[in-house]
């Protein structure tokens, strides 16, 4: 019946409905990862004596360096996968753990798994300019998306889907900075409730997407098609 039913559909409506399919589920797989949400509190206070202007200059330039990070990633991960003898399907297992370990300190923060230790954030005080570091690498590129972006780019069968990937990575750095930018507004009308309420959500889904990569790599390994 499925069959029957793609068979009605005109070539260039399912090209773009596969298009659209495979930018929803990059961006969501790669912003639950990123979590965004999370980081407003660290932000602000990683700012705290900051002006206005130089909030947002700081939320500006760690996202541009967010994506320099993860778009470096997607284009030559596979290459430096194929320079350490690393099969494809031992990256997405280990990017599965990754991803899971991250998603579990979504689930349970007051068990720990910050991004960020408390000496990171001590020492990030005593620095002039945040937007590398710590903000941009470890806070938002850290090694979870940076293992999503090299599942993607194992993942890409040619030009059109590092295109569409790329498109993603796009689309979660220009909302993480309309987060970041908007931190203090969100923070206000969120509450700790609403921002727990969210990480925990996005947790699920990063433990989800976690799950999936273990079994895409267990699946490419033993030639099992799930």
């Amino acid at each position: 019946m499925f069959e029957a039913i793609t068979e009605t559909i005109p070539e260039h409506t399912s090209t773009i409905l596969g298009i659209a399919g495979l930018l929803f589920a990059s961006f969501t797989s790669l912003f639950s990862v990123v979590n965004p949400l999370a980081a407003i509190p660290v932000f602000l206070s990683l700012t705290g004596r900051f002006s206005d202007q130089e909030r947002v200059q700081t939320a500006k330039k760690a996202s541009f360096y967010m994506f320099g990070v993860l778009i470096t990633f997607l284009l030559i991960g596979t290459f430096i996968l194929s320079f350490f003898g690393i099969s494809l399907a031992g990256i997405r297992i280990a990017g599965g753990l990754i991803i899971m370990r991250a998603a579990y300190s979504m689930l349970n923060p007051e068990k720990g798994g910050r991004k960020l230790t408390k000496e990171d954030e001590v020492a990030a005080l005593e620095k002039e300019d945040i937007s590398f570091s710590p903000l941009a690498l470890p806070l938002l590129s850290g090694p979870g998306s940076i293992a999503v972006v090299i599942g993607f780019a194992t993942q890409a069968d040619g030009l059109t889907d590092y295109l569409i990937n790329s498109g993603s990575i796009v689309l979660v750095v220009l909302v993480t900075y309309g987060i970041l930018r908007l931190a203090p507004i969100s923070a206000k009308y969120i509450g700790p409730t609403g921002l727990n309420i969210m990480t925990r959500l996005m947790g699920f889904i990063a433990l989800a997407i976690a799950v999936q990569f273990i079994l895409s790599g267990i699946s490419r390994y033993y030639g099992i098609v799930i």
